[in-house]
């Protein structure tokens, strides 16, 4: 009995490490430097190098609650097997793949999350209603959101009414303020993440004020500042380079918040299957992770082209406004432990960003690729679940 409930596991833990080359070469490893390769400010091939690192160090250091949400949180009333959690995965994966490999960028979080809910259906479970609920409205408010953002923020980088050596600086503060407040497993004690502006703060030993923590205040506005003050000198030095060294960065963010949810994805669901055997999470994750760079690094360079060049032409400032919004969005998704889509965040505020261009300057949008890629995204969701129920319930049958 142990060594089938071995071997299943096995079996298991090869569909996720396909699961996780297909996310690494289709959604966190094509997404993150899509804009800066658009930009013409890092290559294709280089893109996929660094984006397969940080994914994996992502995976590692952020890549729990995801993980946890994917594998407990998307079904009631039952526990998946072994075999069940292989059929999602290999379901998923075989969607996503397709999607790499036609060039159209299948919203990964849809195709996992919609197998795994088919395959929890057909074993009798129960829809965890509250869960959708959280899961549909960050889905349905990240085009709307994201694309806004990046829209607001590409017509201030573009206007003359402001500059582009104090909106960048200030752009940067922000995205310091969320960076020192980003939580990490390893800085918070047993089990408990922890933010660096927490850590630090602690450390200050500063008195609370109206129950809110001085010292992780005092210490988000010190990275907040020391970012734009940076940025500020960079810019001012050479614009042109700052604005291509703020891109990179960002770029680098996104690509971190890429491995810390995209992996859930993959390994959420061998979650409930590693308690009777005593396997702790991490390594897990690091598997899930190496998975992660093995499929940026072979297969991302193909979706890359297609983000960076069908859908938008974007300049710096334009990949800029997209990025920020894009490294929010995915930090929030891995706070709430909410599987998204990276595909679907990049490319909605890659748009909102190339609509800003209203004096052309090559920002035109291909509506019918986007047309194309919405109906993608609903049909991968609908098809993740069908095709997941049908063959969980054809193995049962046959089985």
């Amino acid at each position: 009995m142990v060594g089938t409930g071995v071997v299943t596991l096995v079996i298991a833990a090869i569909a996720s490490l396909f699961m996780a080359w297909a996310i690494g070469a289709g959604s966190s490893g094509s997404t993150p430097f899509a804009p800066a390769v658009g930009a013409n400010a890092i290559s294709v091939m280089r893109a996929g190098f660094f984006v397969g690192l940080l994914g994996f160090g992502g995976a590692v250091l952020q890549g729990a609650n995801v993980s946890e949400a994917v594998g407990t949180e998307l079904i009631g009333g039952v526990q998946l097997t072994a075999i069940a959690a292989t059929t999602g995965l290999l379901v998923a994966a075989v969607l996503v793949a397709i999607g790499v490999f036609t060039g159209y960028p299948i919203a990964t979080a849809f195709t996992v999350t919609g197998a795994i809910v088919g395959v929890g259906l057909a074993m009798g479970g129960d829809p965890a209603w509250a869960k959708y609920r959280q899961i549909s409205a960050l889905w349905v408010l990240t085009p709307f959101v994201g694309s806004s953002i990046a829209y607001t923020t590409a017509k201030l980088l573009r206007s003359e009414r402001t500059s582009e050596e104090v909106v960048i600086p200030l752009l940067g503060a922000l995205v310091g303020l969320i960076v020192a407040n980003v939580k990490f497993v390893v800085l918070g004690p047993s089990d408990v993440s922890q933010s660096i502006a927490e850590t630090a703060g602690d450390a200050l030993a500063l008195p609370a004020t109206a129950g809110v923590e001085t010292g992780t205040v005092v210490v988000s506005l010190a990275i907040a500042g020391f970012v734009a003050g940076l940025l500020a000198w960079d810019v001012r030095r050479n614009l042109a380079a700052g604005q291509r060294h703020f891109l990179l960065a960002l770029g680098s963010l996104v690509a971190f918040s890429a491995g810390g949810s995209q992996v859930g994805l993959a390994i959420g669901p061998l979650v409930p299957l590693l308690d009777p055997f005593e396997i702790p999470l991490v390594p897990v994750l690091v598997g899930g992770g190496l998975g992660l760079l093995a499929g940026s690094w072979t297969g991302a360079p193909r979706m890359i082209k297609a983000l960076a060049q069908d859908y938008s032409a974007l300049g710096p400032r334009r990949s800029i406004a997209a990025l920020i919004p894009s490294f929010a969005i995915a930090q929030i998704a891995v706070f709430f432990g909410i599987p998204v889509s990276f595909n679907e965040i990049i490319v909605s505020a890659i748009v909102g960003s190339g609509y800003a261009a209203a004096d052309g300057d090559g920002g035109g949008v291909s509506k019918e690729k986007m047309g194309y890629t919405v109906l993608a995204w609903l049909a991968s969701l609908v098809l993740a679940i069908g095709v997941g129920y049908g063959a969980f319930a054809a193995i049962e049958i046959f089985f």
